[in-house]
């Protein structure tokens, strides 16, 4: 897929009001998230989630957090957030009626911060990491890559989908695979997915090593 299109669905995901104040507060709307999870708490997921995080535009280093607010007309609610600057934010009808704001203060005022939406896998525990399991993850993380899309363009723009090759795995240290379909640099391991690995249940690492898992988008 070329560039200019990835960037158009990338851009479609991201359609959340959000400006960079004097300050350099930075501000976004709570009815963007909102829509969002909405997407995944309508769809049946057990691994794959959105996920939220800041940081800086010019080098996409951690906008670390020093503070964070959720405001809306009449209230005021303490942003809860982790030192990855990832965004813990509840799915909240209310929030959305009462056009809630976020409002985040950066640790370092030198960072230029925007919004970042990931797609991926991390709460695994109990799950055993073979190609089976990332098959499932595959295809709830390809699935909800749809989902978010919209109508518009899984249905009558299919052609500026990104296409997904497979599943990236980050582990804590850096690994290898004897295994044609699986490349590694250092600890991110690229995984070419394939209907046959459904029934493979041989346990490839240890899933404690296992620091997140994403979609594969192929360029």
């Amino acid at each position: 897929m070329n560039k200019p299109l990835l960037k158009l669905v990338t851009a479609s995901f991201l359609a959340v009001a959000a400006s960079s104040a004097v300050a350099k507060e930075f501000v976004m709307s709570y009815d963007g998230f909102y829509d969002r999870l909405k997407v995944v708490n309508k769809g049946d997921f057990q691994y794959a989630r959105v996920n939220f995080y800041i940081s800086d535009i010019g080098t996409n280093e951690v906008c670390s957090i020093k503070n964070g607010t959720i405001l809306t007309e009449k209230n005021e609610y303490p942003l809860n957030y982790t030192d990855k600057a990832q965004l813990l934010l509840p799915f909240d009808k209310q929030l959305d009626t009462d056009k809630a704001v976020i409002v985040v203060q950066p640790k370092n005022p030198v960072h230029d911060c925007h919004l970042k939406l990931q797609i991926e896998a991390k709460e695994l525990d109990g799950l055993a990491l073979s190609k089976q399991s990332l098959l499932v993850i595959n295809n709830e993380l390809e699935e909800l890559l749809t989902d978010l899309s919209g109508f518009f363009v899984s249905k009558l723009m299919w052609f500026l989908l990104p296409e997904q090759k497979g599943v990236v795995v980050t582990f804590k240290t850096p690994k290898q695979f004897d295994d044609e379909r699986i490349t590694c640099e250092k600890s991110v391991c690229y995984f070419e997915v394939t209907d046959s690995w459904e029934d493979n249940t041989t346990v490839l690492a240890d899933i404690n090593e296992v620091v997140k898992v994403t979609p594969w988008i192929s360029k």
